[in-house]
């Protein structure tokens, strides 16, 4: 019988390419605007919206909208259980990589 092989700790919020990039990013940057983020991640202003927002749903970003004159500015900054769930999500995988021999 094959050793168990656990995924059950891969948060599905994070573990799409886009978001895992986002919260990668925040849990160093601690903040940033959304053309940084769109910049660095190299993703569109819809597809970087559409992932902000399902990190926003799931607790794990805050998003701050203000102006600067007349220029919208988006803050966007890990919460501290988005920065938990990173936490949980790395040693899920670390497990995983080790499962899988690689460790």
């Amino acid at each position: 019988m094959a050793p168990r092989f656990d995924i059950s700790g891969l948060d599905d919020v994070i573990h799409g390419r886009v978001r895992l990039g986002i919260v990668a990013y925040l849990a160093s940057a601690e903040v940033a605007d959304f053309t940084e983020l769109k910049d660095v991640l190299e993703v569109t202003q819809g597809n970087l919206s559409i992932h902000l927002r399902k990190l926003e749903e799931a607790g794990y970003v805050s998003i701050d909208k203000s102006f600067v004159g007349r220029k919208p500015l988006t803050r966007v900054r890990l919460t501290d259980t988005g920065r938990a769930a990173f936490s949980s999500y790395l040693r899920a995988m670390g497990q995983l990589v080790e499962q899988a021999g690689g460790g």
